[in-house]
């Protein structure tokens, strides 16, 4: 061996040295690879070969930043409410209001997340309740800045027509195999549940709700029906009823087009999903079932049915 520590390899000998390091100590970013950027990790081997180019062999490697879901501030519920006022040339047309909940703000890839929520229509269009799962990345470097929105998973509910509402308790969609959150100088992976209305002709009215993805699972022992059931009397409470509800002034609807959250070609169209039903038209009115039979028809003598009339 030399001075330095080095080995002289001798020529038709195979050589083999284990090797360990330890790595840094300290919050590390996980692995990860993105559209604009990534996190790698790599372990080079050299060999310097005298009047020859030296060898070189790397192996990447993985790091996982344990994320425990279980500490109070990912254990505490999520919910917001909000109202937007529907117009249709420059003329009130009534509203919509989403009151929505989630029993904790933690998940791990696997996971269900039980959604409780409320939605109003009280507009004369037929509106379409909707959740998603949304993954926003957002890269910056040398002051400027990249994001990158990708929608994971939806689910969606019945139609709700003019009039009517329709509530949601323990409405579960799947977090799917997904990297954990990450929060970086360059880089941050963040990921939020979407509960949103699709209004023709209007913008959506949407509640963000922030989720963390960590690695270590939720330890709870109550079970999904239990979590459903404690849910759903919570929102069945004063706090989260109709008549005492306090919506939060018009405009925190969800705008795409702002310059800094614009879309990247994102794998799945964020929002605007093809559900493979049309959608429902501006001013679809519900169907009237009076006086359905034909105008020259009537019920015979004996009340069997329609006849023809002479």
């Amino acid at each position: 061996p030399g001075v330095d520590g080095s080995v002289f390899l001798q020529p038709d000998k195979m050589y083999e040295f284990s090797f360990a390091f330890q790595v840094p100590e300290g919050p590390l970013p996980p692995s990860f690879k993105g559209k604009y950027g990534g996190v790698c990790y790599l372990i080079t081997a050299y060999v310097d070969r005298e009047k020859l180019p030296t060898l070189e062999v790397s192996k990447s490697f993985e790091v996982v930043e344990p994320i425990d879901v279980n500490t109070p501030t990912l254990l505490c519920p999520v919910g917001a409410s909000n109202k937007k006022n529907v117009t249709c040339f420059f003329l009130s047309d009534g509203y919509v209001c989403i009151a929505a909940k989630i029993d904790r703000k933690g998940y791990c890839q696997g996971d269900e997340i039980s959604i409780n929520a409320q939605f109003q229509n009280n507009c004369s269009r037929i509106v379409v309740p909707k959740a998603a799962i949304l993954a926003k990345q957002t890269y910056q470097v040398n002051g400027n800045t990249k994001v990158v929105k990708e929608k994971l998973s939806s689910v969606r509910g019945n139609h709700i027509i003019s009039g009517m509402s329709e509530s949601w308790c323990g409405k579960c969609l799947r977090v799917p195999t997904v990297k954990p959150s990450i929060s970086c100088n360059i880089i941050q992976l963040e990921y939020s549940l979407l509960v949103y209305v699709h209004i023709p002709g209007s913008k959506k009215l949407v509640l963000d709700l922030p989720l963390v993805i960590g690695t270590i699972p939720y330890s709870g022992l109550n079970s999904r029906s239990s979590s459903a059931a404690s849910n759903c009397s919570s929102m069945s409470s004063s706090s989260m009823s109709w008549p005492h509800m306090e919506f939060p002034e018009m405009g925190a609807s969800f705008d795409m087009g702002h310059d800094s959250h614009r879309m990247e070609c994102p794998t799945t169209p964020l929002l605007d999903e093809y559900d493979g039903l049309p959608e429902s038209p501006i001013f679809m009115k519900s169907l009237n079932f009076d006086n359905m039979l034909p105008d020259r028809a009537q019920v015979d003598e004996n009340g069997n049915g329609p006849c023809p009339v002479e």
